[in-house]
């Protein structure tokens, strides 16, 4: 058997579950179709002052994720961070950034469509947004801000048990893919 023969025989045993004779996909699918930045806003509100501050500044870190449904099975996930930096003598700098990412998925079961949307897609999408926050602390006129890897899997782990348990005490269920009650 030939090399070329080897190759196509398993291809056709890789694909014996793949597409359909109809041409109806029934494996699941997903991946990041495109990203961008939704919004971004950089604030300097003690400029110019501020760069006459010795002290270095203290800087608080707020992560969000949301996911919305654009179309059949496309969905929008953002994640937001908000950075403040302050000193004794006030705000330094904020950041506010809005990134975004379109996700395609198709055959996935609604709990793993959920810990794609909520863990695996924020982490694909957080070295592009990390890096815009750097650039936009660096065109504040400031050092360039690295933020430290986020274990988001963790998180929604945490997350996840958290309104299990609320749902355990009698809370309201929640949905898993849209996270709304």
């Amino acid at each position: 058997m030939s090399d070329e023969e080897g190759v196509l025989t398993n291809l056709d045993t890789m694909n014996a579950g793949g597409p359909q004779p109809n041409g109806e996909d029934t494996l699941p699918a997903v991946g990041i179709i495109t990203q961008y930045v939704k919004d971004l806003s950089v604030e300097n509100p003690s400029a110019p002052d501020v760069f006459q501050w010795a002290e270095p500044p203290q800087i608080d870190v707020q992560f969000n994720i949301g996911s919305e449904v654009i179309g059949t099975d496309v969905h929008e996930v953002t994640l937001k961070l908000t950075l403040t930096a302050t000193s004794e003598r006030g705000t330094m700098y904020i950041v506010d950034l809005a990134y975004s990412g379109l996700v395609g998925m198709r055959n996935l079961p609604e709990d793993q469509a959920h810990a794609f949307l909520y863990a695996e897609a924020p982490r694909l999408l957080f070295p592009f947004a990390r890096r815009v926050v750097a650039d936009a602390v660096r065109d504040a006129g400031f050092p360039p801000l690295m933020v430290d890897p986020v274990d988001f899997n963790g998180l929604y782990a945490q997350q996840l048990a958290a309104r299990r348990a609320e749902e355990a005490a009698g809370g309201k269920p929640i949905s898993p893919v849209t996270g709304n009650a």
